[in-house]
């Protein structure tokens, strides 16, 4: 079938831009983005993980700058997905739940029937990886896309002149060893390991790149579940929780109608942990052997928060922050981000708050290319603040999920202006208002002591979704209530 949105992309634009001083013309930079699958904001050592070992992205920290107030566009893994692609929130695209979403049907007591929302990304996008194509780019992807309930919404269609593993579901359908039951990667060997199959894969492609600018999009499936630890490493964890206190039983609080672990672990999350790092160091490896590692953008991140809340109590753990994958509270929103830049002054820290839609632009912006505002509507280039860390901000953010999750979090919306957030509940209608400055905990709601705070708060939020066409949930009629 024709994609009219590829009509005109074979007359790329010439791969060069020139040097600020106007002297001489450099290539420009190639992007390498890692995108982890439900990693939380504590799941690396260079984010103070005590259990977990991370050391090829700790070095990438190192060389790089590290984010510690950097945000997922929402508490589940599609709508940021759609966010980082398309550099649009995800109301604006009406990708609000992953795809296709559990339905209220299978919640617990639903008092509300949530909004529909579109299950493929259009193909009217202009992607990042279209807008990098358009610039002479060869695009590759590999790993989970989640964005496109049939193939003609795949990566092939989408910007990416590679596909290895990108279809519709959210979890691997075979598991993480071969053979994986996925229609765009081959089974390979018995007792192969995904998260190692997706390094080879782009490892291959980093060699078949020439001189060609590219993007290599590494969408890790791990540590979604199934949660099953790759054997390499599956000792090594097992030995370290032993030592643990208790052996390292799991430790857990009540949230709403939920549990949240408390503590890390899991040895078999571990060491899928360590597996993904010591596939992001054999495709930094292989940038440094090949010569392009100096003129590499690279993005470290994830695509929501950690697994730590559920019925009974997730595989991993991200405290301080408050509940984890699912919620708009910290711990479900808030993830890790590690950039790299050419020329970057490495070891640094920001405390700006980046979100999911600022990656287009940005990413536009640090290769010397023109922007797409009419694309990327909701995104900010954070390029300023790679330059100046410390640079002040003011800045507002909002999520809206209003669907019910496996997690137990209810339908729901949180915003967040500088070092006050406010999360609302739409089953009661109550808000809840942190300062997140002296309660990153999320544990002393002081709306009450500052109604005016909270009441401002909420109705900007309104406006944000409003602005943008969001929907809400409904009260359910009587007979559509589960008896």
């Amino acid at each position: 079938m024709l994609n009219l949105k590829y009509i005109g992309l074979g007359l790329t634009a010439l791969a060069v831009i020139t040097a600020k001083c106007g002297k001489k013309e450099e290539k420009p930079p190639n992007v390498v983005f890692f995108l982890v699958d439900d990693l939380g904001w504590k799941d690396l050592s260079c984010y103070d993980s005590e259990f977990y070992d991370t050391p090829n992205v700790d070095e990438l920290a190192e060389d790089g700058m590290r984010f510690t107030d950097a945000y997922a566009a929402c508490p589940v893994c599609s709508p940021t997905r759609a966010a980082i692609m398309t550099g649009k929130h995800p109301v604006t695209i009406n990708i609000t739940d992953w795809i296709p979403g559990m339905g209220y049907e299978r919640a617990e007591d639903p008092q509300l029937k949530p909004p529909e929302d579109i299950h493929n990304m259009p193909l009217e996008e202009v992607t990042l990886a279209e807008a990098l194509k358009e610039q002479g780019y060869r695009t590759f992807f590999a790993g989970k896309w989640h964005l496109g309930q049939t193939a003609e919404y795949w990566p092939e269609h989408q910007g990416f002149d590679v596909n290895k593993g990108g279809h519709n579901k959210g979890s691997p359908p075979g598991g993480y060893y071969s053979p994986y039951n996925n229609p765009r990667l081959e089974d390979g060997p018995e007792g192969e390991y995904l998260t190692n199959r997706l390094g080879d894969e782009s490892l291959e492609f980093l060699e078949s790149v020439g001189d060609n600018p590219f993007l290599l999009y590494l969408s890790f499936y791990t540590v979604h579940t199934p949660i099953q630890g790759c054997e390499e490493f599956d000792s090594l964890y097992k030995e370290k929780k032993m030592e643990l206190p208790n052996e390292g039983a799991a430790r857990t609080r009540e949230e709403h109608r939920g549990n949240t672990r408390l503590n890390q672990s899991n040895h078999k999350y571990a060491a899928m942990v360590r597996s993904m790092d010591k596939n992001v160091g054999r495709v930094l490896d292989k940038l440094e052997e090949l010569g392009k590692k100096e003129n590499t953008i690279i993005v470290f991140t994830s695509d929501n928060g950690g697994l730590t809340t559920t019925r009974n109590y997730g595989p991993t753990a991200v405290l301080p922050l408050r509940a984890g994958k699912g919620w708009c509270y910290e711990g479900g929103i808030r993830v890790p981000l590690i950039v790299k830049t050419p020329g970057m002054e490495g070891g640094q820290t920001s405390d700006y708050p980046v979100t999911s839609m600022d990656y287009y632009p940005t990413i536009l912006e640090l290769a010397g290319f023109p922007k797409k505002p009419g694309q990327h509507v909701d995104g900010e280039s954070f390029a300023p603040y790679l330059e100046q860390p410390d640079k002040e901000f003011d800045r507002t953010l909002v999520w809206h999920f209003p669907h019910y999750h496996g997690s137990t979090w209810r339908p729901g919306s949180a915003i967040r202006h500088n070092e006050w957030k406010l999360v609302e509940f739409y089953e009661d209608e109550t808000v809840e208002l942190y300062n997140l400055d002296e309660d990153i905990n999320e544990l002393e709601d002081v709306s009450d002591e500052f109604p005016d705070k909270a009441k401002s708060l909420r109705e900007e939020m309104h406006e944000y979704i409003d602005e943008r066409g969001g929907k809400y949930p409904k009260k359910l009629e009587q007979e559509e209530m589960k008896e």
